[in-house]
C-alpha cells in the first residue's frame, strides 16, 4: 500500500476528526497511514474478512451492502468523499459483515488497527467524533429498515440521497454530487428507470435538480423527510 504524504496531509486536513488531534499524533497517523486505488467494480472489502484498518474515502463513491443466503443484495449505504466506514467492526475485533464496492474508481485512506486503538486510548477529540459518527450511523441504519420495509420507491431514493449529504458520514459531498442516474440506482436498490423517474418527482416538488452527470440539492431538510 503505498502512500502520497502531500495528499494524504490534505485530506486528513479536511477531515473532522485530525485537525483535532496534537503534533505528535498528527504524526503518527500521517506516518500509519496506507492508501490504494479500488477500480469501478472492485471490492474495497469483503464480506468474512478481518477486520485490519478504519478505511476512508478520498476520492469516488462506493456501496456498502450484503448477499443475503437467498441470495438478494442488500443495500446498507453509499459512501462518497470524506467518508470513514469500519470502525464497528474495529472496535469489536471481528469479521467484516458487509462487501464494499466501488461505483466509479475510488481512492481510499487505511489506518491500521494498532493506530486507530493509539487513537481511542489517547484523544478524546477522536472519541467524541467516533460517538458522532456511530450515532448518525445507527440513525441511518434504523431509517434503512423503515424504508426498506415501508417506504414507497420515491420515498426511498430520497431518503438514500439524503445520506449522502450527512454532515458526519459524508462530509465531503457539499450541495451537489457527480452521480449517474445508473449509480442512484445501484445505491437506493432500484432499477436505472425508476431512480429517474424518482428523481423527476422531487425535482418538481423542488427538493433537488438534476444536471449533466449529477444532482445538485435544493432542499436537504425537504429531502430528509419526504414522503413521511
Amino acid at each position: 500500500m503505498s502512500t502520497d504524504a502531500a495528499g494524504m496531509t490534505a485530506f486528513l486536513d479536511s477531515t473532522l476528526w485530525a485537525p483535532s488531534l496534537t503534533p505528535s499524533q498528527s504524526e503518527r497517523v500521517l506516518r500509519d497511514m496506507g492508501e490504494r486505488v479500488v477500480p469501478a467494480g472492485g471490492f474495497a472489502c469483503r464480506k468474512g474478512e478481518p477486520v485490519d484498518h478504519w478505511i476512508g474515502v478520498i476520492s469516488g463513491l462506493l456501496k456498502m451492502s450484503s448477499v443475503s443466503p437467498e441470495g438478494k443484495t442488500v443495500t446498507f449505504t453509499g459512501m462518497g468523499r470524506g467518508g470513514w466506514f469500519g470502525e464497528g467492526s474495529v472496535l469489536k475485533t471481528e469479521v467484516r459483515r458487509y462487501d464494499v464496492v466501488a461505483l466509479r474508481e475510488s481512492r481510499l485512506a487505511y489506518m491500521p488497527r494498532a493506530t486507530f486503538t493509539f487513537l481511542l486510548d489517547n484523544s478524546i477529540a477522536f472519541n467524541r467524533f467516533l460517538l458522532m459518527q456511530l450515532n448518525e450511523r445507527l440513525g441511518l441504519f434504523i431509517s434503512l429498515v423503515e424504508y426498506d420495509r415501508m417506504l414507497d420507491p420515491d420515498t426511498r431514493v430520497a431518503r438514500c440521497l439524503a445520506a449522502l449529504f450527512n454532515p458526519y458520514l459524508n462530509p465531503g459531498s457539499g450541495l451537489q454530487l457527480q452521480i449517474s442516474q445508473e449509480e442512484i440506482g445501484y445505491l437506493c436498490g432500484t432499477s436505472r428507470q425508476r431512480a429517474n423517474q424518482a428523481l423527476q418527482v422531487l425535482e418538481k416538488d423542488g427538493l433537488l435538480s438534476v444536471d449533466y452527470g449529477g444532482i445538485t440539492i435544493l432542499n436537504l431538510d425537504g429531502l430528509r423527510v419526504f414522503g413521511g
